[in-house]
């Protein structure tokens, strides 16, 4: 039985918006591993990467400022209650879509 999703068009990028935040997402995911992180890391609202790992990430990986301004521009991140940066629910159920229940699972 396939899952029935309802589609809010107003909360959708443009495809050319759509095919950027993908592909930041895509070079989020291996900069994460490279840096010693998992995806979990990112995806989980209660978890989240501090300040101190963001600016780690800047220093090793300088696109990580350009896909980090792109995921905050399409509100595929926010910051959690506890400052931390995690993605959205949009940008939760894109990564689901690129890399699969197991990367992305929020439960």
């Amino acid at each position: 039985m396939l899952a029935q999703y309802a589609h809010d068009a107003s909360q959708t990028p443009s495809r050319n918006a759509q095919r950027r935040l993908r592909h930041c997402l895509s070079w989020v995911a291996q900069a994460l591993y490279e840096n010693g992180h998992v995806l979990e890391s990112i995806t989980l609202e209660q978890r989240g990467l501090n300040q101190h790992e963001l600016n780690i990430l800047h220093a090793n990986a300088p696109e990580w400022a350009a896909c980090q301004q792109v995921l905050e521009e399409s509100g595929a991140v926010t910051f959690n209650g506890y400052g931390r940066f995690v993605l959205t629910a949009l940008g939760r159920e894109m990564m689901f879509d690129m890399f699969g229940q197991g990367a992305a699972d929020c439960a």
